[in-house]
């Protein structure tokens, strides 16, 4: 058996317990796993995956601002024809 050493690190626990759940569904441990990428940043000589910030479209952005601070984007309806006549107007 090769020799080993030790990493320590840091990580939120519910993150830990939900890593722990998807690596045990591959049939992985979190040791192995952590093998498995150290080994691919040595073989490809990089980050083995894109690290990015997603990119958003201008509405997408507005409506999560408007999520975080509370604006409530729907409207309730208690009348079919009214809410019929609003979809056709988006149109």
């Amino acid at each position: 058996m090769a020799k080993t050493d030790n990493i320590n690190i840091r990580v939120e626990p519910e993150l830990k317990k939900e890593v722990e759940t998807t690596l045990n569904d591959l049939g992985m441990n979190l040791a192995e796993a952590i093998t498995v990428y150290l080994k691919q940043i040595v073989l490809t000589e990089s980050i083995p995956f894109v690290i990015g910030k997603p990119k958003l479209n201008k509405e997408t952005i507005e409506a999560i601002e408007e999520a975080q601070i509370g604006i409530n984007l729907s409207k309730g309806y208690t009348d079919l024809d009214e809410m019929w006549e609003d979809l056709e107007k988006e149109d």
